[in-house]
């Protein structure tokens, strides 16, 4: 990859979307993963892992303020928040927006925490330094097996199914997560771009289904997951956080005095209200 070339994305067998190069800032293999780091006139910084779009700074905001505070601001009294993946940072950036107690992000991937540092300064910003942010370098699925912490709040900022993110779709996993939930927490999950990766979300909803009381999914639209409506998964044991009318999303929302540039309290609920063809791969 060099500058006047195109990064060709290689996740979907028969279609494909290309990114034009401008400059190449890193390229290489960590112990898990290839990373190329590269500016795009219209993106700007885009971070690839084993060929596929992670995070852009042009629409990383979508992705990260729709995961963030959807659940933060249903449920109303977080405290303890917890972050599976999200190496780049932008959404420990946007949960710390909210008083948050603490804010633990595991990351299997050291070195891309260190380059999310250096490259995209712009989407993790101060966050990494934030005192309320606990860094574990572990395997997430070991973590929410295993600690001894409880978690108003669990994100999954994963990759998609295939080599080290794989583990991150299987109802052990999610099992998992919901034992280091407190009561009437939420659990919200990546879950590719329905259209074209419906499996992933089929799935998901299928463990969240005998898992959760109210198994669920939202839908965000960002420019580079291109083919459709990226799904959210959603899961918790209270139903009434999913059903918070506009009025409380709202004042909830005034409260915490947010800067976003997607998420509004009128988004947060039509984010819900999702096209027949999401619904169908929901049963």
């Amino acid at each position: 990859m060099t500058a006047g070339g195109w990064f060709e994305e290689a996740i979907h067998a028969h279609a494909t979307q290309k990114l034009e190069i401008t400059q190449v800032l890193y390229s290489s293999d960590t112990e898990l993963q290839k990373i190329l780091i590269f500016e795009n006139p219209t993106f700007g910084r885009v971070m690839t892992l084993d060929g596929v779009v992670q995070v852009t700074e042009g629409d990383e905001f979508i992705y990260h303020e729709m995961m963030a505070h959807v659940p933060i601001l249903a449920h109303g009294a977080v405290r303890d928040v917890l972050i599976v993946g999200g190496g780049d940072g932008g959404l420990l950036e946007e949960v710390l927006k909210h008083p948050v107690a603490r804010a633990t992000m595991v990351e299997i991937d050291r070195g891309v925490l260190d380059l999310a540092r250096r490259y995209l300064p712009s989407i993790c910003k101060d966050a990494f330094d934030d005192p309320r942010a606990e860094l574990v370098i572990a395997d997430g699925a070991r973590h929410v097996a295993e600690t001894d912490a409880r978690y108003d709040v669990v994100l999954i900022d994963s990759t998609d199914p295939v080599g080290p993110g794989e583990v991150l779709f299987q109802r052990e996993f999610y099992a998992g997560c919901k034992r280091c939930l407190k009561p009437g927490g939420i659990l919200v999950t990546q879950n590719g771009v329905a259209f074209v990766q419906g499996e992933e979300l089929t799935s998901s909803w299928r463990h969240f289904d005998a898992l959760f009381a109210d198994p669920a999914a939202y839908a965000v639209a960002v420019p580079t997951y291109i083919w459709g409506f990226m799904a959210l998964g959603w899961a918790s044991d209270d139903p009434a956080h999913r059903r918070r009318p506009l009025a409380a999303i709202e004042e909830r929302y005034a409260a915490a005095e947010l800067d976003t540039r997607y998420y509004n309290p009128e988004i947060h609920l039509g984010a819900f209200a999702l096209p027949t063809y999401m619904k169908e791969l929901m049963r």
